[in-house]
């Protein structure tokens, strides 16, 4: 069972990212503050958990959290300072739009750039121990494959409405065939190797 809270007597946000290891598209975060006592039974690490699960535990948070929010780093920002340094930025961006301001945060991970007056606790896998990074896991999760089908809908080669943009043999092999969108990060290794057109 995923305990509450870090500190239980302070306001804190959860913050989680989606889409560190895509090809394409932005990198997603969520930074969410739940109230103290919120239990949804299928909360747990949105890798865990089946898409019909993450949309009915998504719209249990919206109604029930005190606030969350959503932050984003495009594929540019990702060529242009790293992964890691745009997951965190786009992190930073989701605690900016808060309508509450936590004092404290938790993160999912092992290493994080502080905000500035507000304290903050890495935590590596924290998404399947607190509920808050959890839950910041399936808004981060689920806004961003909406994002990804919205642009399936542009570039309909690349199986993004099934694969998300993450590294399958077919997203690459599209890749070897079409050539990369305006979408694809230019830093990743993005062909594969050793493989022809011809589908």
């Amino acid at each position: 069972m995923l305990k509450g809270c870090y500190f239980k007597d302070v306001l804190e946000a959860g913050c989680d990212e989606a889409g560190r290891g895509s090809l394409a598209g932005p990198v997603f975060a969520a930074a969410v503050i739940l109230p103290h006592g919120f239990y949804h039974p299928e909360l747990n690490d949105s890798k865990k958990l089946t898409w019909k699960q993450r949309v009915k535990v998504r719209e249990y948070i919206e109604r029930h959290a005190l606030a969350w929010a959503i932050g984003t780093a495009d594929n540019i920002e990702i060529d242009s300072i790293n992964i890691l340094q745009a997951s965190i930025l786009a992190m930073h961006r989701a605690v900016s739009k808060l309508e509450i301001k936590p004092g404290h945060l938790i993160i999912d991970g092992n290493y994080f750039k502080p905000v500035p007056g507000i304290p903050h606790k890495t935590i590596i896998r924290g998404d399947s121990i607190y509920s808050s990074i959890a839950a910041a896991s399936v808004m981060a999760k689920t806004s961003r494959d909406a994002y990804m089908q919205k642009i399936h809908n542009e570039y309909n080669n690349f199986g993004w409405d099934r694969n998300k943009g993450y590294p399958t043999r077919e997203h690459r092999r599209a890749i070897n065939r079409f050539g990369i969108t305006e979408y694809h990060r230019k830093s990743f290794s993005l062909l594969l190797e050793g493989d022809n057109d011809e589908i």
